[in-house]
C-alpha cells in the first residue's frame, strides 16, 4: 500500500499555494515578456500608423485647399476674360460706328464737292453760252446794219430780214 502524500497526477481537492505562487509569478513573466516584446513594438508600430494617417489628412487638406484657391484663381480669370471680351466688343462697335459716321460724312463732303464743282461748270457753260450768244447778236446786229444801210427797207422787209437772219444763226449752231 503506498500512502503516499505526493503522488505526480493524483488530483486534490484542497488549495494549493505554491502552484497558484508559480503561475502568478508565470503570468507576470509573460507580461513583461509581452510588454517588451509585443506590446511596445505594437505600440510603436501603431503610433508610426496613427502619424502616417495624420500627415496624409492634412496634405489632403492641403491639397483640397490648394484646389480651392486655385478654381478661385481661375473663376477670376474668367471674369477677368469675359470682361476684357466685352469691352472689345464695345470697343469694336464703337471703332465701327466711328468709321461709319466718318465715312458718311467724307461720303457727304464729296457729294458737296461735286455738286458746287457741278454748279462751277454749270455757271462757266451759261457765261461761254451767253457770251457766244451776244457775239452772235453782236454780229448780227452789224450785218443788220450793214444791210440795212445799204437799202432802205420798209418795216415788213426789215422784219423779214431780222427773221432771215435769225433762222441762219440758228441753223450755224
Amino acid at each position: 500500500m503506498l500512502t503516499s502524500s505526493f503522488v505526480l497526477g493524483s488530483t486534490s481537492h484542497g488549495f494549493n499555494g505554491g502552484d497558484m505562487l508559480f503561475q502568478l509569478v508565470m503570468f507576470i513573466i509573460l507580461l513583461a515578456l509581452l510588454k517588451k516584446f509585443a506590446w511596445g513594438p505594437l505600440m510603436g508600430i501603431m503610433t508610426q500608423r496613427e502619424e502616417h494617417v495624420a500627415n496624409e489628412i492634412q496634405a489632403a487638406e492641403a491639397s483640397r485647399q490648394e484646389a480651392l484657391k486655385y478654381l478661385e484663381e481661375q473663376r477670376e480669370i474668367v471674369k477677368q476674360s469675359r470682361t476684357e471680351a466685352g469691352q472689345l466688343i464695345e470697343n469694336a462697335k464703337l471703332q465701327g460706328e466711328a468709321q461709319r459716321e466718318d465715312i458718311v460724312n467724307q461720303a457727304r463732303l464729296e457729294a458737296e464737292r461735286v455738286k458746287e464743282s457741278a454748279k462751277r461748270e454749270i455757271v462757266q457753260e451759261k457765261e461761254k453760252a451767253i457770251t457766244a450768244l451776244r457775239e452772235q447778236v453782236a454780229s448780227l446786229s452789224v450785218l443788220i446794219a450793214s444791210k440795212v444801210i445799204e437799202k432802205e427797207l420798209s418795216e415788213a422787209d426789215q422784219e423779214q430780214l431780222i427773221n432771215d437772219y435769225i433762222q441762219e444763226a440758228g441753223e450755224g449752231k
